[in-house]
């Protein structure tokens, strides 16, 4: 009796002791309308509960209302940073569902577009963590960069942020005059940024010890939590799709695949999740370069049928490489012009799911650098 009122008394000293902390939905360092509702010990973090769902507006129900090709447009929307991606593994899907053969030219501008909307990606996720921690000079420096690759793909498709360039069997346009010189001058520029935004913020010793050893996620916890893309690379996993599970024109560009090393302090730390998805810029660079130097000759949509109807009850998925790791798509028709099914597996869901084990004994300070090394988007976790 006298341990249950001793503990009674104890858990009561505990709840007088601790305070509730809203932190979200419309936190700046959330990335998007996420809220954390976090137990305080005064500035440390006893336990942490996370709340989704501000942001779901039903994209795959929207999936089983349009036309295939009319939903290529929604498709964007599921992941704003990287709509490249979910357009291609969408458009993939439907062709596997159809046996289209997608022309070699169209492979390789897929993949210019996806890596060109690669580093776009990274550069915001690379300036939003050093605008979390307070340096505010990073993040316009990517800004920066990330504008110039928003000026080659309007010029390539029309858009900035929400493309629509993939189509099922190809893609809606093909390079413009000129466009191939634009490409490598800023690719050229893209090498010089990177160094200067290394002396910048990547070994400034105030930033190496915000993220060194922060938020560290080891091999195995990666995998048991599913994490993907650079998240599960910088735990040391070596896995990415390009290479591993080849698609597209990849299987014909050569490139590495970065790996997480502790860099500065623990294998799959914040710091880890930071330098490998700079190191993952010029890898991107790299295969862009060949992208240029190989593409063939040729049209740049196969044969589509007019009305796509495939028939009942076949299934069809795909998987992508996308800035947030392996996007699954899933598509199931039912013998009309519009699938019976469909349903993306994403990145952020899962990354997002292991920020309450990991951040007991944090203070908002590391919550912050670590949620921001996940790079987590808000529409992913939602749809």
């Amino acid at each position: 009796m006298d341990e249950r009122l001793d503990a009674d008394t104890s858990q009561h000293d505990k709840d007088l002791r601790e305070m509730v902390l809203n932190m979200g939905p419309h936190h700046p360092s959330t990335h998007g309308v996420i809220r954390f509702i976090l137990r305080m010990d005064g500035e440390v973090i006893s336990s942490c509960d996370i709340d989704i769902g501000y942001l779901h507006r039903g994209i795959e129900k929207i999936g089983e209302m349009v036309p295939y090709q009319g939903f290529v447009p929604y498709t964007d929307r599921v992941d704003y940073l990287g709509a490249m991606f979910v357009n291609h593994g969408y458009v993939m899907a439907v062709e596997h569902l159809l046996g289209i053969e997608v022309p070699k030219r169209a492979e390789y501008l897929r993949v210019l577009a996806d890596e060109l909307n690669r580093i776009a990606s990274h550069l915001i996720c690379l300036g939003s963590i050093t605008m979390d921690l307070g340096a505010y000079t990073p993040f316009l420096h990517g800004i920066r960069e990330r504008e110039r690759i928003n000026d080659i793909i309007e010029e390539l498709c029309g858009a900035r942020l929400t493309y629509n360039y993939m189509r099922v069997g190809g893609v809606s346009f093909d390079l413009t005059p000129g466009l191939r010189s634009k490409i490598l001058d800023f690719l050229d520029g893209l090498d010089v940024f990177i160094d200067e935004f290394n002396r910048l913020i990547t070994f400034n010793e105030i930033f190496v010890q915000r993220c060194a050893n922060i938020g560290v996620v080891s091999k195995e916890e990666a995998i048991s939590y599913g994490f993907v893309g650079p998240n599960l690379r910088a735990s040391g996993v070596d896995f990415d799709l390009r290479r591993d599970v080849p698609y597209s024109a990849y299987p014909e560009l050569e490139f590495e695949v970065p790996v997480g090393r502790g860099f500065v302090g623990t294998v799959g730390d914040t710091f880890d999740r930071f330098y490998l998805r700079i190191e993952e810029m010029r890898q991107s660079a790299r295969i862009i370069r060949q992208v240029l130097r190989k593409i063939p000759p040729g049209p740049i949509l196969g044969k589509v049928p007019k009305k796509i109807k495939p028939e009942k009850g076949k299934e069809a998925f795909s998987r992508v490489e996308s800035a947030r790791g392996d996007l699954f798509t899933y598509v199931m028709a039912d013998g009309t012009e519009k699938p019976y099914r469909v349903h993306f597996r994403t990145g952020s869901f899962n990354a997002l799911s292991i920020v309450p084990k990991k951040v007991a004994g944090l203070m908002v300070a590391d919550l912050v650098a670590f949620f921001a090394s996940l790079d987590v988007i808000a529409p992913e976790t939602d749809r």
